[in-house]
């Protein structure tokens, strides 16, 4: 007998009683009894909305999803039995499924197409029941909300039923482990939504539905005080890299702003519909608005993407600072160091800008290709939340994300490739050995001064160093590797700029490596002889004499 109560029922089972019966009264409504005053006392319980919880007829309640917990606290807004979807592993053992489906649930097959659990829902809703889903399909515990599949939209239509959007905020934090935590859990419930009945509806209205369902939902959620989603980004910089950035973010679905130095600049990026200055023949799709800087409303951004040289991004942060919001995000793309103290872009933005996170991004990016063919990149911040979110938009529009933790690393890394080309290319006229040794030299000292700073190898020898250094080390383009060969003819560093008619990057950054280096106790003669090489105090020949192997016999260490 008792064999048999354990083994394992078919979902059959549970599907046709919850058809049937529905709840089971003896059991649902002595163990609400108990459970609904434990939920208010032990999570300090929080409910906004419940006035808009029709108390008759069919009612969906769509919410997002953060923990186990969920659909009890939800329930607690509900003054009738609410029934919802539990994931079919939940009903393997007997008892548990019993008692689930005693208190409403019924099991669903996730990432699959489940017609028995949708064909039960539909029931349950032509007889006028409460029904909660969560459109994200499965448990996200942090950050901002995923985005919705369309099958709340078809049922909606389907049934006819009201729909209220429900926001769950600290349920997420409810357990450490299987033990249960006394967090604030609070509940939002916005206004009922109301669509026609539709039979058999199209895929494609049943996602539109969908669409305009979840953005009350995000709605309930921000009230509540819930990371907002990236909806629009400002773009600082309208260089070949801020293009790039601001088309690849607008084909993630963003709303951006590109903000250029002068009125000039903006209308006639605006006017002919691509940036023909700095990125000529790639068109700006329609999501694109072009302004000055000074014409952002940063107050409205969820996202600020820093694309200036590093010797600019003093300058722009003391413009827009003070209007950039406090729920809003950085991502830096600038890679060097920051004048007077040497600070990585990143470090520099975080002191400066009270908001939510900051980001930066490394790698393998040639604003040509990242737009026409896509980009492998990088994607470092101490935030896990601004990580997902950056990565999932990135990915979106056509990248290959590698996340990390590692900013300090990885900022490090993009600024010892720059270094390392900028001398590759400085002494390439005397041969590859001395090229080779040249980077070679000054990598390594780079990689010395992040491992004392507390970043690590894997940014050297992945993308964000020696990636991207071999991409820019044979893109003929690259201005750094311009930059180099004009230093090794003996052009002067100031003069460059003019040159080229962009900055180059790695000019400004190897004298604040040397000094940095030189304040952490480092010894760095490769980024010394390469800083007094671009500080003009020593000619290119001496510097390459320097790196010519002594007469001697002898061996050095490795570094």
């Amino acid at each position: 007998m008792a064999r048999r109560l354990l083994r394992p029922r078919e979902l059959s089972v549970y599907h046709e009683r919850t058809r049937r019966r529905g709840v089971t009264p003896w059991v649902y409504w002595p163990a609400r009894a108990i459970l609904q005053p434990f939920l208010h006392l032990f999570f300090w319980l929080g409910r906004t909305g419940r006035e808009h919880v029709p108390k008759r007829g069919a009612v969906i309640m769509v919410s997002n999803h953060r923990s186990f917990l969920d659909p009890f606290v939800i329930g607690c807004c509900v003054p009738r039995p609410m029934y919802f979807v539990a994931k079919e592993e939940l009903f393997r053992h007997p008892l548990v499924g019993w008692f689930l489906n005693a208190m409403g649930a019924f099991p669903v097959r996730r990432g699959a197409s489940d017609a028995e659990s949708v064909r039960t829902a539909r029931m349950l809703l032509e007889r006028g029941s409460v029904l909660t889903i969560f459109p994200e399909g499965t448990r996200i515990r942090s950050g901002s909300l995923a985005r919705p599949k369309r099958g709340a939209g078809r049922l909606v239509l389907e049934t006819g039923a009201r729909v209220v959007p429900v926001a769950v905020i600290g349920s997420e934090h409810s357990r450490k482990g299987l033990r249960p935590r006394p967090v604030r859990v609070r509940i939002r419930c916005g206004p009922a939504l109301a669509f026609p009945r539709v039979d058999g509806p199209s895929p494609r209205l049943a996602g539109e539905v969908s669409a305009r369902i979840w953005p009350c939902v995000e709605l309930q959620w921000e009230w509540l005080g819930g990371l907002p989603p990236l909806r629009r980004a400002a773009v600082v910089g309208a260089g070949s890299m801020g293009t790039a950035m601001a088309t690849v973010l607008s084909r993630a679905g963003l709303e951006v702003q590109l903000g250029c130095r002068t009125y000039a600049q903006s209308g006639q990026v605006a006017d002919r519909g691509e940036n023909a200055d700095y990125l000529p023949g790639a068109a700006l799709p329609r999501g694109v608005s072009v302004s000055t800087v000074g014409e952002i409303e940063f107050a409205g951004v969820d996202l600020v993407v820093f694309a200036v040289p590093t010797d600019g991004l003093a300058q722009v942060v003391a413009q827009v600072g003070d209007r950039v919001g406090r729920r809003s995000a950085a991502l830096v793309v600038s890679k060097g160091l920051v004048e007077p103290l040497g600070l990585t872009p990143s470090h520099y933005v975080a002191e400066r800008l009270r908001i939510r996170g900051v980001a930066c991004l490394a790698g393998p990016a040639h604003a040509r290709e990242m737009v026409e063919v896509g980009a492998s990149v990088v994607l470092a911040s101490a935030g896990a939340d601004l990580r997902r979110q950056l990565a999932t938009a990135l990915g979106e529009a056509g990248l290959q994300v590698l996340v990390s933790d590692d900013v300090v690393g990885t900022e490090l890394a993009g600024a010892a490739k720059n270094a390392a080309a900028l001398a590759a290319s400085a002494a390439a006229h005397a041969g590859m050995n001395v090229a080779g040794a040249a980077a070679g030299g000054v990598f390594s000292e780079v990689h010395e001064l992040a491992r004392r700073a507390g970043g690590g190898s894997e940014a050297f020898v992945g993308l964000a160093g020696a990636g991207d250094l071999v991409g820019t080390v044979l893109a003929e383009g690259s201005r750094n590797r311009r930059a180099g060969e004009l230093l090794g003819r003996g052009v002067a560093a100031d003069r460059i700029a003019g040159i080229l008619g962009q900055a180059a990057e790695a000019l400004d950054s190897v004298p604040l490596l040397a000094e940095r280096a030189r304040r952490a106790g480092i010894e760095a003669p490769a980024l010394a002889a390469l800083g007094a090489l671009v500080e003009g105090s020593v000619a290119p020949a001496e510097w390459v004499e320097s790196l010519l192997p002594a007469p001697a016999v002898g061996a050095r260490r490795a570094a």
